[in-house]
């Protein structure tokens, strides 16, 4: 049997250090003092199932920390799953090898840019070029599936409608969400996209958990953050945030599929390369969600905040940053980590850092041979301000194995 890797990093069960343990897969791993108290505020909230699992790209968080697995019963907790409902991965390989590529990637880039909206501009008005003006026909067909269950959410809640919906169905996003061109390790070409809800999703994460503060001050529930603030299992809080957090996250794996579909698409349009097969060992996995599952002989609803789940045979993506390998892997089922891995690198360092300390000469270094943006817009996505991915994967082997690394070629990032 594999040998576990797992710290408790709480080593004990008073008050001040958590309720139950937290075991975290961090062996090599810097982890901040900062997420470390985050993540003890976690383990007091009294509805925790056996422990806390930390993955090993874990940082600090809005309410719940990045790289957390929180098994709870009873209870859900809005801020833990977070604003980017569905957030995840998708990809796909294709029949393509590294031989078929020409020399300069850059016309497959500009394909792929304007084939998929990104970015935001506008404060994502009308206008953003982040989204559809007129959307194209598979989006409105995508949205003719999603709209009842979206008309059922609006019309209990309808703050949560004022915004757009199928404006932003097939769009990429802003910050760490890319689309990339990679090779594997036999030299064969995958497409690959990171991508979650948008702001729909971003609308009914806020909602739901202001409405779970306000659920805290009417039952005097003092906790140590106001962002741990919960819901109840058997409140009508609980059961339309259930609904609406399982709906925000098909909406976030369509949207995945509908870009990859644009990705393909486009790529084939520039005739640049020869026709090509793109329906190879795809997975498409959410790394922001929350699901009933059944650990430790009880069913309990996993919170995973940036995390992936990895069952015995699960396929899931573990991206690197913009000048790192990623890894397609496949799950070991270990029953510590709730059946979860990590979702990325992790960042080890806030992005504000990450503009104070590097140059558009520094990200050209780390980038080298990889056509992507070098400007001064994307320095808080540089590969320094991340973790190393080799000392991710090693901190967790006991978790997945890996089935393919891959290297991007070509990065569009929101």
């Amino acid at each position: 049997m594999t040998k576990q890797h797992f710290t408790v990093l709480n080593g004990g069960a008073d008050g001040l250090e958590g309720r139950v343990p937290i075991k975290a897969w961090v062996d090599g791993v810097p982890v901040e003092d900062k997420a470390i108290r985050q993540l003890k505020n976690i383990a007091s909230l009294p509805f925790i199932h056996k422990h806390v699992a930390v993955m090993p790209d874990v940082h600090l968080g809005m309410g719940a920390t990045v790289g957390s697995v929180i098994p709870t019963s009873g209870a859900i907790v809005p801020a833990a799953v977070g604003v980017d409902i569905g957030c995840g991965m998708m990809a796909t390989r294709t029949s393509l090898t590294a031989s078929d590529l020409p020399d300069s990637l850059s016309a497959i880039r500009s394909a792929i840019e304007r084939a998929v909206p990104h970015g935001r501009t506008n404060g994502g008005r009308d206008g953003d070029r982040g989204r559809w003006k007129n959307p194209p026909k598979a989006q409105r067909e995508a949205w003719k599936l999603l709209s009842p269950g979206w008309d059922a959410i609006t019309g209990k809640h309808k703050k949560v409608a004022r915004g757009v919906t199928v404006e932003h169905l097939g769009t990429l996003g802003t910050g760490n969400h890319f689309i990339e061109v990679c090779l594997d390790e036999e030299q064969r070409v995958w497409f690959m996209l990171h991508s979650g809800s948008r702001g729909i999703g971003n609308r009914i994460g806020r909602y739901f958990i202001g409405l779970a503060k306000e659920d805290m001050r009417k039952w005097f529930i003092n906790l140590p953050d106001m962002d741990l603030s919960y819901l109840v299992e058997g409140t009508d809080h609980f059961d339309d945030y259930v609904t609406a957090v399982s709906w925000a996250q098909e909406y976030a794996r369509l949207n995945r599929e509908l870009m990859m579909d644009a990705v393909i698409e486009a790529v084939r349009a520039t005739e640049i390369l020869k026709d090509f097969d793109a329906t190879l060992d795809a997975v498409n996995c959410h790394h922001n969600y929350v699901e009933r599952e059944n650990h430790f002989g009880k069913n309990v609803f996993v919170t995973r905040k940036g995390a992936v789940r990895a069952r015995k045979g699960d396929l899931g993506i573990i991206p690197g940053s913009m000048g790192a390998r990623s890894y397609i892997v496949r799950g070991l089922g270990n029953d510590d980590s709730f059946h979860s891995c990590s979702h990325g690198a992790g960042r080890k360092m806030s992005r504000t850092e990450a503009k104070r300390r590097f140059t558009v000469r520094d990200h050209e270094a780390a980038t080298k041979g990889i056509e992507c943006r070098k400007d001064a817009s994307v320095i808080d996505e540089t590969p320094m301000a991340y973790k190393s991915i080799d000392d991710v994967m090693a901190a967790q082997s006991d978790l997945v194995e890996i089935a393919h690394t891959l290297r991007q070629v070509v990065c569009v990032k929101g």
